[in-house]
């Protein structure tokens, strides 16, 4: 092993001040960024070490045949943006080690054998490469030469792991799970954790990545065909579509060497799936349905040393393997597709202070216009402008809030696949709709796919060009002049009527569609996992320079890391409506939040629905209202349904009663949101997320699958079951305790309580020391005022909240047009104080009202006349609460 080579920039040997850069762009491209701080090297190539910012250190590997192993080579990448802190470092050598320390962490690195360990400031390791656990090895793909790449890292068995994005195996602590990271309808693959250790990681390949992949594969045999056929509505990238399938059953056999736990990771041997299920001795492990599933699924299982029989029941085209092995306690990225080994690790210890550091890495979120943070109205599909319109004014008649109405796809009728143009059969004035929509206080986003078939105007003058990715329909947005015709037809055709946002779908590609195509960014099995970025981006920066003064708002069905820089909300995808799809999509959309991306929802009620009977089914009634309870406390708050007219009066009027009780809350509840939105683009805390981020030192609260909180006041504990009247719900540890949200009863932290919940009540905590916002009840975000808000405070621990405003509709904000005002209660004596408010935006009030309660144990107040109120003038008060 060589000696470590210390670059040529300056090493300071004293202190860690660090000086931070201006605000980081949106717009990140490949980009070089500055030259590493330890070059090692090994007899894989040169490994390379850089401090990234005061709390993360980048790894880079690159084979000696790569061309890229001298040391004064710099290295792109299309995730991290281009503009790095500077970073003020303190390198020294100990024995066979080279120590580089930031201000926030160290990272250690074993001159003889290679091995990396990163340590925060007070000597706590927080991970470590596992020493001969790096493997580089040549491949060929259509475009040339590439590696294949892994690394492990050692995990203790008190160790906990959340992240890689929205999977639907209903896994939230990942630590030994196997998952392979594609981008699929219902499955956003994002190769970043966080840990209950104090670190995060972000595996940084564009490609598609493994994460504790097996090694061992069982081929399983198909053994008998079901002789009833299927046939079943679904949706695809040419519309709706019946289609038939016929059941079968696979075996196989294996055999385990000793007792212990294992891990699989089953491929059905197709693009998408629509049934999970593997039994081992007779005992299901998976059973899950759906008409669209990824092709993998994973889980855990103990087994006793001996043979084992797997059965399989899939569709009779698929091809099932099963990929298995001991569960290790270590944690493997593997990417089958990279140029380098690269990884970049982020130090804590706390979740806070990781997104703060990954925020600064891989950008900001924006903040999106405040009618985002209302009620979302989605349906397969609206089919003319007169029943969004007369769907709207109902909505208004029945005095039931809504802030978007959403016209999902085939708008286009005659004008073919995506045309990007309303057929004016059904939509005669599709800028009058616009209009009409906006003199009710409403919006309009509207469904724009990626693709552009051979079969419309578009997809003609697009193929002619070059701008197709050769194969398929989906276009190139890896060419910059792909995108910029992309981009500049959808403003000419449809940003010119005045639409507000935009549905981005199917941007995953559809069904991993990049696998084996080129692009102009090379073989896409380079880029497979980024194509959803480079879509948001262009339509981004497009909207951006069409309305400067006007926030873009973007939802797309899947993501890529970064990609919360262009203001682009996603969801969970195509999924059902039974129980078990409810249950799974609590963790993943948990781990989207883990994995740093903070904008992620549901279709609320499931996508595929019950068909006609879903108005009158009883049944399905009490689970509409679990789902849509459940969408009240998400980032994003909508419904969908395929083939579904999904207005809430159509079920009838418990369904209606108990929708209004939670549209109504939500709007209540915008001073809180819009607040927690505000700390998510200054601090890249995220507004839902797992208990792992608020109480990462309570062992139990980690264990927690299906409850999470809700900003830093509310616990939100989902009902998943039908025909209950109370549900289990651990409290976390916490000094003052818990009250009842809707109640006001006190409970302790650290237990598990029963908690009532009929069918109108989702079980949800406030944390003693809140001080929670709320606003009155309106049918609209346009009718939001900063002129009078409640402030409910609950007593018990010394507690603060920062209440952020802004204009909600344009970008002052990030010139520093908008207003904090801080505020403390100090339990003691019972004081609160409300702090002199800090900026100003266009339109802030010059004075308020703020309307004071207080719940206590005992005493229950948040749904009571408030006790007690001031008029706020801007400047500091203080007041005592009894």
């Amino acid at each position: 092993m060589g000696k470590p080579e210390f670059s040529r920039r300056k090493v300071l040997l004293g202190g860690a001040a660090i000086g931070f850069a201006a605000t980081t762009p949106a717009k990140a491209s490949p980009t070089k960024v500055r030259q590493p701080d330890i070059l090692l090297e090994t007899p894989q190539g040169i490994l390379r070490v850089t401090a990234m910012n005061d709390r993360a250190f980048r790894v880079f590997l690159a084979p000696l045949s790569s061309g890229l192993d001298t040391g004064a080579h710099t290295f792109e990448s299309q995730i991290l943006l281009p503009r790095m802190p500077v970073v003020n470092v303190h390198l020294t050598r100990r024995g066979t080690s080279v120590r580089l320390e930031i201000a926030h962490a160290v990272c250690d690195v074993d001159t003889q054998n290679g091995q990396v360990r990163i340590f925060d400031k007070k000597g706590n390791l927080l991970l470590s490469e596992t020493v001969g656990g790096r493997t580089i090895e040549s491949v060929e793909l259509s475009d040339g030469s590439a590696f294949a790449v892994s690394q492990s890292f050692d995990s203790g068995g008190d160790e906990r792991i959340f992240g890689t994005g929205c999977f639907q195996d209903g896994a939230l602590n990942i630590r030994r799970l196997p998952r392979r990271l594609t981008q699929v309808n219902t499955q956003i693959s994002l190769p970043f954790v966080i840990s209950n250790k104090g670190y995060g990681l972000l595996w940084n390949n564009p490609g598609m990545s493994e994460f504790n992949m097996p090694t061992r594969k069982l081929v399983l045999e198909k053994v008998n065909t079901q002789t009833k056929s299927e046939s079943v509505d679904v949706t695809t990238t040419a519309g709706n579509a019946r289609i038939t399938r016929m059941g079968a059953a696979f075996e196989g056999k294996f055999t385990t060497e000793k007792d212990g736990d294992f891990a699989f990771l089953m491929d059905i041997g197709r693009k998408m799936a629509s049934r999970h299920y593997v039994e081992i001795d007779g005992v299901p492990c998976v059973d899950f349905n759906s008409q669209w599933l990824p092709p993998t699924t994973s889980f855990l299982k103990h087994l006793l040393a001996g043979e084992h029989s797997v059965s399989v029941f899939a569709n009779d085209k698929d091809a099932p393997v099963l990929y298995w092995d001991a569960a290790q306690d270590r944690t493997k990225w593997r990417s089958p597709v990279a140029m380098a080994l690269d990884y970049v690790v982020i130090a804590g210890p706390e979740a806070d202070q990781i997104m703060a550091g990954y925020r600064q890495l891989c950008g900001e979120t924006p903040m999106f216009p405040i009618w985002a943070y209302g009620y979302i109205h989605c349906r397969e599909r609206f089919s003319s402008q007169a029943e969004i319109l007369d769907t709207a004014r109902e909505f208004r008649r029945r005095n039931l809030p809504m802030d978007v109405m959403v016209q999902d796809w085939q708008y286009w009728g005659k004008y073919g696949w995506n045309a990007m143009r309303f057929d004016e059969d059904q939509y005669p004035d599709p800028a009058g709709m616009v209009k009409d929509l906006h003199a009710l206080n409403a919006r309009l986003m509207v469904s724009v796919w990626a693709k552009l078939p051979n079969s419309t105007q578009l997809g003609k003058e697009a193929a002619e060009k070059g701008y197709i990715i050769p194969g398929t329909e989906w276009v190139d947005f890896f060419n910059p002049n792909a995108s910029a015709f992309y981009t500049v037809n959808q403003n000419k055709r449809l940003a010119t009527l005045g639409i507000d946002a935009w549905w981005q779908d199917a941007t995953e590609p559809e069904n991993d569609d990049l696998e084996g195509r080129m692009t102009a960014a090379g073989a896409g099995e380079r880029v497979r996992n980024v194509y959803p970025l480079q879509i948001t981006q262009a339509v981004y920066d497009s909207q951006r320079q069409f309305s400067p003064d006007r926030r873009v708002m973007i939802l797309t069905r899947s993501a890529a890391i970064g990609q919360q820089r262009y203001a682009a909300a996603t969801w969970s995808g195509d999924i059902g409506n039974d129980w078990e799809t409810l249950k799974r999509q609590i963790p993943a959309g948990l781990n989207m939040a883990a994995a740093g991306y903070p904008y992620w929802t549901v279709d609320g009620g499931g996508f595929f629905r019950p068909g006609e009977g879903q108005y009158t089914d009883l049944a399905y009634h009490e689970r509409f209202l679990r789902w849509f309870q459940y969408c009240t406390f998400l980032p994003l708050q909508r419904v969908h349904g395929y083939q579904t007219k999904t207005e809430f009066w159509r079920y009838g009027g418990t369904v209606e009663s108990v929708s209004r009780k939670y549209l109504e809350l939500r709007y209540r509840l915008l001073p809180y949101i819009y607040s927690a939105a505000g700390e998510t683009w200054r601090t890249g805390v995220p507004i839902m997320r797992p208990l792992v981020f608020d109480f990462r030192h309570d062992a139990r609260a980690l264990e927690e699958s299906h409850a999470y909180m809700f900003g830093r006041a509310l616990h939100v504990a989902p009902v998943l079951a039908e025909g209950v009247t109370s549900w289990p719900v651990y409290l976390p540890e916490n000094p003052g305790g818990w009250y009842d949200f809707w109640t006001g009863e006190h409970r302790e932290g650290g237990k598990t309580h029963d908690v009532p919940a009929p069918v109108d009540r989702i079980p949800v905590h406030v944390k003693a020391g809140t001080i929670l916002p709320m606003g009155a009840v309106i049918q609209s975000t346009a009718e939001v005022t900063d002129k009078e808000i409640d402030l409910h405070v609950f007593s018990g621990q010394d507690g603060h909240f920062t209440l952020y405003e802004d204009a909600g509709l344009d970008y002052g904000y990030e010139k520093g047009r908008y207003s904090l005002i801080e505020m403390t209660w100090e339990n003691y004596g019972k004081g609160l104080r409300i702090g002199t408010r800090m900026g100003r935006y266009d339109g802030m009030s010059a004075s308020r009202r703020f309307n004071f309660t207080i719940t206590t144990p005992g005493k229950a107040s948040l749904w009571h006349q408030h006790q007690r109120s001031i008029d706020y003038l801007g400047r500091s008060k203080s007041l005592l609460l009894t």
